[in-house]
């Protein structure tokens, strides 16, 4: 003899399956959304150390030294491949131009470079 309760319709196994691929439906999503948190992550790194070698190659170049070394020097080691400083001197100051490649976590995304600009006053 099999007693309900009002109003609710008996629970058999077969519900726990159904719950257990509704959580395999999702997973997929759940993993899109951590690798875009990951790759939100990568670009405002990148961004920063952009600045960083935009920086330390103007104040390179403001001493004398090599831009481009500065700018290598001043950011991360897996970020340094993709790095390219271009000074620019003007009267009495440079300006350094860093571009940082922002590596991609999944393939088929692709993200333009983060570019940026720092300008200091050359020391004579």
């Amino acid at each position: 003899m099999s007693y309900e309760r009002a109003g609710r319709p008996r629970r058999g196994r077969r519900d726990r399956g159904q719950v257990a691929i509704e959580y395999l439906g999702f997973v997929p999503i759940l993993i899109l959304v951590a690798l875009a948190g990951i790759q939100l992550g990568i670009i405002a790194y990148a961004a920063q150390q952009a600045g960083t070698a935009a920086r330390a190659g103007a104040r390179a170049a403001s001493l004398g030294d090599s831009a481009p070394q500065g700018c290598q020097e001043a950011v991360s080691d897996w970020l340094a491949d993709g790095t390219n400083c271009v000074p620019a001197r003007s009267g009495d100051e440079v300006t350094v131009t860093a571009t940082v490649e922002i590596p991609s976590v999944v393939l088929i995304w692709d993200f333009d470079p983060a570019v940026k600009t720092a300008t200091m006053p050359i020391d004579h």
